[in-house]
């Protein structure tokens, strides 16, 4: 029961700014530390911080953060350093980019997942070599 409370206070002071149920903002958002959105935001998240979407939250944006930790709707691109994690009752339409990811039973992520961590490279099915000696033979039979 104290422990609870002393976890309570520690998130509290963790949390740097808080978007209420019924804020709306349009714009581009950069900060330090832990962000809670419970309102509607659109626009763009920029920071290496925590991005916390709330039960009541619905953000349409790009987000780029450390930690995604969604329990609402999230419409856009969510990048993360860290991880990203989809609570039950939550909805991501959007492609997701991070290193780790979890989604609870009941949350829902429609779009793709990218969890490499690198950037995206299209790997040719023939290798060059092979490519070189058939450009070779191909205008060898031309010519001949």
């Amino acid at each position: 029961m104290w422990g609870e409370d002393n976890k309570m206070k520690k998130e509290e002071k963790q949390i740097k700014a808080y978007m209420g149920e019924d804020t709306v903002f349009n714009g581009s958002l950069t900060f330090e530390g832990t962000v809670r959105v419970d309102g509607k935001f659109e626009g763009q998240v920029n920071t290496d911080d925590t991005l916390i979407i709330g039960e009541t939250g619905h953000v349409v944006a790009d987000v780029y953060a450390g930690t995604v930790i969604c329990m609402g709707r999230v419409e856009g691109t969510i990048v993360a350093i860290k991880k990203v994690e989809i609570h039950s009752n939550s909805r991501v339409v959007g492609n997701v980019k991070s290193p780790a990811l979890y989604i609870e039973l009941g949350g829902i992520l429609d779009g793709s997942c990218d969890m490499t961590g690198k950037e995206s490279k299209i790997i040719p099915l023939v290798k060059a070599e092979e490519k070189e000696k058939e450009k070779k033979s191909s205008n060898q039979s031309k010519n001949g």
